[in-house]
């Protein structure tokens, strides 16, 4: 009798395994109409999420975030340069997004996913935008050399909300970045001291510049939440799954005040009304308070 039940079980498991793969819209459309998703989920709640600090030795800061089965890895390079005419007085962030093809089946080897450069330019956008940063902290002599900041960030596992990921992993490295000790050498350049007797005992301090390694201070930490607009339905932090089913999605960024940064909609035929609008700002500032625990337990302000 209870291989009968088995058998049972498994014949039923396998039809709505092949019920899911040929009528994907419809399977997610019965659990919507019941306010559920196939993973369990509310179709407001946002799958756990985990941060992890100071796991890329070689960096100068780096962090791993985790959303759900989405992963990405930001480290960061600090490198000096000449400051432009322009801003003398400040350094420089640059941001690259990576999405090699480990990542997801959808990329090919020596072919650049689609989504990398836009992510990658997005991402800049919204660090420079919101004042996360003063690039003023990364000069070190006005007019003749201040920091290049180089924020790589790679995704380890795309299963959705990309930029949701990635933008976590970008906040949480700058929090672990410890900008470098650097001293003035006897022809007058600025080198790095990287605990090396010989190294360091050719270098006279002509001038105080950064003799002692530091943090930044981050100010109006900006936050994430991607959704997807689908008929009357709202859904938040999709997976790869339910993005490729349901293409309208937009993603609203907060900064620490729940103040706008950006609001973005791309795909989809769905008009993002004003209600829908309103509701997907304030799925994103309950997100933001989450994220917030999630980083105040690692003393990120």
């Amino acid at each position: 009798m209870a291989l009968v039940d088995s058998s049972q079980d498994l014949s039923a498991e396998m039809e709505v395994d092949a019920f899911r793969r040929l009528f994907p819209l419809r399977f997610f459309e019965r659990h919507l109409s019941e306010s559920l998703r196939p993973d369990g989920r509310p179709l407001g709640k946002a799958r756990d999420t985990i941060v992890n600090l100071g796991l890329v030795s070689s960096a100068d800061g780096s962090a791993l975030a985790k959303i759900g089965s989405t992963t990405m890895i930001a480290a960061i390079r600090m490198e000096v340069m000449t400051p432009s005419l322009d801003s003398p007085d400040e350094g420089c962030i640059a941001v690259e997004f990576h999405m090699p093809p480990i990542c997801s089946p959808t990329v090919r080897p020596g072919r650049p996913a689609d989504e990398a450069p836009v992510i990658s330019k997005r991402l800049s956008d919204i660090i420079s935008s919101c004042d996360m940063i003063d690039l003023k902290e990364l000069c070190l002599v006005s007019g003749k050399a201040a920091w290049m900041g180089y924020l790589d960030i790679y995704c380890l596992d795309a299963d959705g909300a990309l930029f949701d990921a990635a933008l976590l992993s970008a906040v949480a490295a700058f929090s672990n970045l410890q900008i470098p000790v650097v001293a003035l050498n006897d022809n007058g350049r600025i080198v790095a001291i990287n605990g090396g007797q010989e190294e360091n005992a050719s270098i006279r301090e002509k001038e105080a510049v950064n003799k002692e390694k530091r943090k930044l201070t981050l100010k109006n930490i900006p936050f994430s939440l991607t959704c997807i607009l689908h008929k009357k339905y709202i859904l938040a932090d999709p997976t790869a799954e339910e993005e490729s089913i349901m293409d309208t999605l937009v993603t609203v960024v907060l900064d620490s005040s729940d103040q706008i940064v950006s609001f973005n909609k791309s795909g989809g035929n769905a008009l993002a009304g004003s209600s829908a609008i309103k509701s997907c700002v304030e799925l994103a500032k309950k997100r933001g308070k989450e994220l917030k625990e999630i980083l105040g337990e690692m003393d990120i302000d």
